[in-house]
Parts: structure tokens; C-alpha cells; sequence
């Protein structure tokens, strides 16, 4: 098994710029030492863990979100204060529009609709 980090780029405007980003630097770590290591501890093998890794992340919906949530937080927290120091109208939509894309995305990976 391969596994590859993620090297792409996106346009800014991209629904999905914020997850490739965090695809993009989370994927540059090799993951497999350690589940190499946890399968030679364990008698599990690694093809095993990874199969548990990837359907409990998936499968997890409030677990997964809270998991990426500070990240994820902190980006949402950062698109209000941008719009409330501009003080405009619209700025406060642009962000509206920001947290709706990212709401719509979390939604996604809980099973929920990917669209607000």
C-alpha cells in the first residue's frame, strides 16, 4: 500500500480550499510507521488498522468534528472578527458565506448535507 501526501493547489474561492489545506498538511507526516509499529505491538495488521482508522473517523460524525474542531474554530472565529473590524455590511456577508461553505462541509463528514 501507497499511501501519498497531498500536493495540489486551488483557487481561493475553491468550497473546498479549507479541506484540501488541512489535507495538504496533515498528509505530508508518513502515518504508516506508526501503524507499523502498533500492528507489530498489537498482532493487528496494518492494512487492518488502517481500514479501522479511516471507518471510525468516518463513520464517527460529533467524535470526527470535535477531533478537528479547534482548527476548524479557530478559522470560523477568525472569519468573524475579519468582517466585525471591517465593519461593513459586507463583510459580515462574506463571512456569513465562509462560515456557511465550512458549516456545509462539516456537515458533509457527519452525514449530514453538504449544502446549507
Amino acid at each position: 500500500m501507497e499511501l501519498k501526501p497531498y500536493r495540489d493547489s486551488w483557487p481561493a474561492d475553491d468550497r473546498h480550499a479549507n479541506f484540501k489545506a488541512e489535507v495538504a498538511c496533515y498528509s505530508v507526516a508518513d502515518p504508516l510507521p506508526t501503524l507499523e509499529n502498533l500492528s507489530a505491538g498489537s498482532g493487528i495488521p496494518v492494512e487492518c488498522l488502517v481500514r479501522y482508522v479511516l471507518v471510525k473517523w468516518a463513520a464517527s460524525g460529533s467524535e470526527a468534528l470535535i477531533a478537528m474542531g479547534p482548527i476548524v474554530f479557530e478559522q470560523m472565529r477568525e472569519h468573524v472578527r475579519r468582517a466585525e473590524a471591517a465593519g461593513s455590511d459586507v463583510a459580515r456577508v462574506e463571512a456569513y458565506e465562509r462560515l456557511r461553505s465550512m458549516i456545509s462541509w462539516l456537515g458533509a463528514g457527519s452525514g449530514g448535507s453538504d449544502s446549507a
